[in-house]
């Protein structure tokens, strides 16, 4: 599952790591959320395409987007089965540039977000499929999703899915729908090892829409590591761990010169 994710990298570092043609200015979003605008890189005619499309897949056949269930994410083992994914699957694959993921990790206090980021910095690129929906008025909605993949063993300590990475050498056979078919597009994705990303504990700050400034990533503990016999629940308590209060002055008590030294 992938329902918030971040991307803070500046236009010109997208557009030098997906290598299109568009010049696009976008600000960095620290929150990103379902039925909002994505950047997508799409690479029709064998040449890669900045696009914007909304977080939210609808297909092609679908009568009334009001009525269709909001789909953010697809399951990379069945979307070629998969009827509202079959088409894009084969003719609409496209990678969706990312800094970053949240998950959230259920604790005995409740939900614990996490962000969960790139272990060296920079920049990702999510597998994902496109649509674009066409209405009988011929109004047209370009649509996207995200593909999942069973966590690996550092992200499997929050949650069981986590999204489909593409890595830089694989992303023009990605985005070939023309010269890869489904099958070989799908060797091109797996879960990245298990020291890709690390995972921080952030802010409750997350579970807002409203909220997309840098706060929300801002880390409450060291991160998760799969090389440390450390688990989700430490590091939340870690993170939830109050600051010790100051011990409260004593009231001086009349002495009756009992006990006292001096």
């Amino acid at each position: 599952m992938c329902g918030r994710y971040v991307l803070t990298a500046t236009p010109e570092e997208i557009r030098r790591l997906f290598r299109y043609a568009e010049q696009p200015n976008f600000p960095p979003r620290y929150n990103i959320a379902p039925t909002q605008p994505i950047a997508i890189v799409a690479g029709e005619g064998g040449t890669p395409h900045f696009l914007l499309a909304r977080w939210g897949f609808v297909p092609s056949w679908v009568e009334d987007p009001k009525s269709f269930s909001l789909i953010i994410n697809a399951r990379a083992e069945t979307a070629p089965e998969k009827p509202s994914f079959r088409a894009a699957m084969r003719h609409r694959r496209c990678l969706v540039p990312a800094s970053g993921f949240y998950e959230w990790r259920r604790t005995p206090a409740g939900k614990q977000p996490f962000f969960i980021r790139p272990r060296h910095g920079g920049a990702v690129a999510f597998a994902g499929l496109w649509e674009t929906w066409s209405g009988k008025d011929g109004s047209e909605i370009d649509t996207a999703a995200v593909l999942t993949v069973p966590a690996n063993r550092l992200v499997g300590r929050i949650h069981d899915r986590m999204p489909a990475v593409v890595l830089p050498e694989n992303f023009d056979r990605w985005l070939d729908c023309r010269g890869v078919d489904v099958r070989e597009a799908m060797t091109l994705i797996e879960p990245v090892p298990d020291d890709f990303f690390e995972c921080v504990p952030v802010s409750e700050r997350v579970n807002k829409v409203a909220n997309d400034d840098l706060r929300c990533i801002e880390g409450l503990a060291e991160p998760l590591s799969p090389d440390e016999p450390q688990t989700a629940e430490a590091v939340v308590e870690a993170a939830a761990e109050p600051a010790p209060r100051p011990a409260r002055p004593r009231r001086a008590k009349a002495s009756s010169g009992q006990m006292d030294l001096f």
